[in-house]
């Protein structure tokens, strides 16, 4: 790290909601449920994942991790579109990850696929559009820090 570079801190909070009474008194005495805010932000309601007794109606932290990975791209791109005078008027993005469970019950992610489709205004340079994907990806401060490959497969288009 030079001495250039620039330090941002972030800071949230997890509260854990979902003691019954009984705490962990046994694996299935107790709810996944937790809760993760910032000052001033909506509360995030989340779980574990529904394999694992989580609530499968609240976000659980693997899909937290494919949010991260692809909002990050998003405004990365959205930056630098903007900078290279590329109008874009719509931004999708479908992300997919794959996680394996190993046999003592860890497990990680070996790969994340990003699928953003992006519609420009008017005209658009298609070369220039897929560049730009390769340099929000090299960019993203969440793929630069994870283990696992994250690939882009991103489609272009334009409104007449």
């Amino acid at each position: 790290m030079s001495s250039k570079d620039k330090h941002h801190s972030y800071s949230v909070a997890t509260v854990w909601t979902g003691n019954d009474g009984l705490g962990t008194e046994n694996y299935r005495a107790y709810r996944r449920d937790h809760e993760i805010s910032a000052p001033g932000k909506p509360l995030i309601p989340c779980s574990s994942d529904p394999n694992f007794r989580g609530d499968k109606t609240r976000y659980n932290p693997e899909e937290l991790l494919l949010a991260s990975l692809s909002a990050c791209h998003m405004l990365w791109y959205l930056h630098l579109s903007s900078e290279a005078g590329l109008v874009v008027i719509n931004y999708q993005d479908q992300a997919e990850g794959t996680m394996v469970e190993s046999e003592d019950g860890g497990g990680r992610f070996t790969q994340v696929t990003l699928r953003p489709v992006v519609t420009f205004a008017g005209n658009k340079d298609t070369e220039l559009a897929t560049t730009l994907h390769e340099r929000a990806h090299h960019l993203c401060f969440i793929a630069n820090s994870v283990n696992f490959p994250v690939v882009c497969e991103p489609v272009i288009g334009a409104t007449p």
